[in-house]
């Protein structure tokens, strides 16, 4: 299985939070933020999934392994991780340095109110995190954290409404370098019934335990949930995607297939029967068809990859 990292654990093992009081509202159900600086931060970090989000501003080299995508990162970057995908972090630089800020669950909730935390891109599983950044764009950024770190370092009664209002302008600093994507998303009939597919699709992912089994797997599964007729929804992905429902279906089942057989000890069967498939037999061959190789093969190849 993938470990998951708690809020909690952060503050126990993290270099960067060595001497930093743990506040209380890492072990209780309340809202918590905290912004910390990369000076200190370790040269790899395993490949697990955490309780929490997080937004990085990263001002060095490395690679980002997240999800199933191994990314580059040989320019400076805002990165937004999502909690629900795991990923994991190789300096190729020895200088490290910037920011970034850590929250969870019940601090994102607490933005519902806001627009733009819907279209922000830590809640986007589906997309590459990583938005490259220009010298005037990281003057900019390293002047918001140091004000978050200054900020929630205070007695001011009202600072978590700061940190909202902090976060909302990162999520804006993002979005305005993809506008297009992000304020068409929603613009017609079919790009909504789209969205609500891979929202309904993305949901049934990460898969936390041997015994948890994909309950929607077809594309009728997925036209009865939305209630619409199977027709429709490939109609209206065909026409927003180019795909149909069952290519996504199967495009995202391999995507969770390789991140399985790389970072988890978890047997092929097993991953089998969580995917889905009644047969292990019926996912090798699946398997083999999108890559032209078997899980056992892409395990002994690809699971040790940096």
């Amino acid at each position: 299985m993938i470990p998951s990292e708690t809020v909690a654990h952060f503050y126990q093992t993290h270099p960067a939070a060595k001497g930093v009081e743990r506040p209380d509202s890492t072990s209780r159900n309340e809202e918590h933020i905290n912004v910390f600086s990369r000076v200190f931060c370790p040269k790899y970090t395993s490949y697990a999934r955490r309780d929490f989000y997080k937004i990085s501003l990263i001002i060095g080299k490395g690679v980002i392994s997240y999800g199933n995508h191994q990314i580059e990162i040989d320019k400076n970057a805002l990165v937004f991780f999502n909690r629900n995908v795991p990923y994991s972090w190789q300096a190729k630089s020895h200088e490290q340095s910037g920011f970034f800020c850590l929250f969870n669950d019940q601090f994102l909730s607490s933005m519902s109110r806001s627009a733009t935390v819907n279209d922000c891109p830590i809640l986007r599983a589906d997309s590459i995190p990583v938005y490259f950044i220009s010298e005037e764009q990281q003057d900019y950024l390293l002047r918001i954290f140091g004000k978050m770190q200054e900020d929630i370092a205070s007695s001011y009664a009202h600072k978590y409404d700061l940190m909202r209002n902090y976060v909302n302008v990162l999520a804006h600093e993002a979005m305005k370098m993809q506008p297009s994507e992000l304020n068409d998303i929603h613009a017609n009939g079919s790009a909504r019934l789209s969205a609500s597919f891979h929202d309904l699709l993305e949901r049934q992912f990460p898969i936390e335990s041997p015994e948890h089994k994909l309950q929607l797997k077809t594309a009728k599964d997925f036209a009865a949930r939305l209630d619409v007729h199977v027709n429709h929804l490939n109609r209206a992905l065909k026409e927003t995607t180019g795909k149909t429902t069952t290519d996504h279906i199967i495009e995202r089942i391999m995507v969770q297939s390789k991140a399985m057989l790389r970072h988890s000890n978890w047997s092929i069967a097993e991953i089998a029967f969580c995917l889905g498939f009644e047969y292990p037999a019926y996912f090798n061959n699946l398997f083999k068809k999108q890559t032209g190789i078997t899980p056992k093969s892409y395990r002994t190849n690809e699971r040790y990859s940096v």
